[in-house]
């Protein structure tokens, strides 16, 4: 018995250890260096693959790429998994300067953001070669006849000119249609069925067309996803799956309550999963479901149908990602004197991604810490969450001052003057404590008597339950800015 009991104490220790190992390398994680293309590059092709060394231990990464410092407008905020590189799918403008912000996703946490680095594209002086078809490919038969017609990126492409037809060189269906800087295109209508479809696809930019570029074809046969049918009538193709719209993110402040969602739409049934780890764990059921942590998660709503007696379930997938935020905790307010004025810079910590107003609370709000050219006085610094968690604000420059201090108290308990305590200036009514800990109060002798709260009722005149005589006593407090202020006042019965 007592062995069985050592060998418990011994694997608890174990597990225990392991588990502390975890912790700290989940926190020890390290945001990559982009190690192709480098920082500063020039002449980098438009099909350029951006790679970094691998992370181990996360979830995985986000990447955006832009024209502009902190811009997105090639991609926005992409997700990787735990590749640990991407090539734009319809490549890089040409000649141009492109940033990359790359994050990465730990566990249960915001993703974290890396050093934004940037690099000049070549200056394309060349027409494009030409492409090929990736979906049906070449000479395939039995595609459905509600095929999307698919293509490989050709690089330095900046769109493509798109020829279909029933017979070789036929543009019967689409005749030399651009269809932009995009590798497929959905033909409006159902391909006819039981046919050849011949496709021509000629990529260009504005240095030319490629030429010659080979036409390729595929035969149309029936339909067989049991969840797709033909309308006899129409002969348009309906999906029996439901139509369902639902968010792809939701914010859950931090320390607040369970989202509550539901989906919207007509369903025979509904399923809510959240993955971990790769692997899909069924959470609920019900049309309605409360989100109680952050992570990924997806809803399948589906429609049974009946095939030759078998019953099928045809699905719709929305996939949705939860992530925290939280209100803002202000650590400090750097100021520094400058030739007009100053400058303040708010130093915050918190979950949240944050912006910054001063003086209203209603803003203007702005993405940078810092404000430049403030003039003399006090002020309110704002800081909000983007993601609607909540506004905390702080005072800077104001101080202490002797009068924000009551000169006497009376402590007769007639309701008026009966306890001595720091009254808070009208300006800070909305901020965080101007005091830094406890007001220190003094007899004539400088004996320490009394600390207080300033964010209590006060001192009610008494030291160790007895009332102390009429005199004159002495105070000291400490501002959150490190300013001492010592003052006096006078008891009197």
């Amino acid at each position: 018995m007592r062995t069985s009991y050592l060998n418990f104490i011994q694997m608890k220790k174990k597990l225990f250890y392991v588990l502390f190992l975890f912790v700290c390398f989940a926190h020890a994680q390290e945001c990559p260096n982009i190690s192709y293309p480098l920082n500063g590059a020039t002449n980098i092709p438009v099909d350029a693959t951006v790679t970094w060394p691998a992370v181990n231990g996360i979830n995985g990464y986000l990447i955006s790429l832009g024209t502009t410092p902190g811009g997105s407008d090639i991609v926005n905020r992409q997700a990787t998994g735990i590749d640990n590189f991407y090539k734009a799918p319809v490549g890089l403008p040409e000649n141009s300067p492109i940033y990359v912000n790359l994050s990465i996703i730990q566990f249960n946490t915001i993703p974290r953001a890396c050093t934004e680095i940037s690099f000049t594209t070549v200056d394309v002086t060349t027409p494009p070669a030409c492409t090929i078809l990736l979906a049906p490919d070449n000479d395939a038969a039995n595609v459905t006849v509600v095929t999307d017609i698919v293509w490989e990126y050709a690089p330095t492409a900046t769109s493509y000119t798109l020829s279909i037809g029933t017979s070789e060189g036929g543009t019967d269906i689409l005749d030399q249609h651009n269809v932009g800087n995009v590798l497929s295109y959905d033909p409006p209508e159902d391909l006819p069925q039981d046919l050849w479809i011949y496709v021509t696809v000629i990529p260009e930019n504005e240095n030319g067309i490629a030429l010659p570029c080979r036409e390729e074809r595929f035969f149309t046969g029936a339909i067989d996803d049991p969840c797709k049918e033909e309308d006899p009538i129409t002969g348009e193709i309906k999906s029996s799956g439901p139509e369902i719209e639902f968010p792809n993110l939701f914010i859950k402040c931090e320390n607040s309550g369970p989202i509550a969602v539901s989906a919207e739409g007509e369903a025979d049934g509904f399923r809510w999963y959240r993955v971990e780890n790769g692997n899909e764990l069924l959470l609920s059921q019900n049309r309605d479901f409360q989100i109680t942590e952050t992570g990924n998660y997806f809803l399948e709503a589906y429609n049974r149908i009946d095939r030759s007696g078998i019953t099928l379930e045809c699905p719709t997938i929305n996939s949705f990602n939860v992530i925290p935020s939280g209100v803002a905790t202000i650590e400090s307010v750097a100021i520094r004197k400058l030739t007009a004025g100053k400058q303040a810079t708010v130093n915050v910590t918190g979950l949240g991604d944050y912006e910054f107003a001063i003086d209203n609370e209603d803003g203007p709000y702005q993405d940078e810490a810092s404000f430049y050219n403030i003039a003399e006085g006090p002020h309110l610094i704002f800081v909000r969450d983007k993601n609607g968690c909540g506004t905390v604000s702080r005072l800077i420059e104001r101080g202490l001052k002797s009068e924000d201090f009551p000169k006497f108290f009376t402590p007769n308990a007639d309701g008026i003057n009966d306890y001595w305590q720091f009254i808070p200036p009208p300006e800070n009514e909305k901020t965080a404590e101007v005091i830094k800990g406890n007001i220190s109060i003094f007899d004539r002798y400088g004996r320490l008597i009394k600390q207080i709260d300033p964010k209590s009722k006060g001192w009610d005149g008494l030291v160790k339950g007895r009332p102390v005589p009429s005199s004159d006593y002495w105070f000291r407090a400490e501002s959150i800015s490190q300013q001492l202020i010592q003052g006096h006042f006078t008891l009197k019965r």
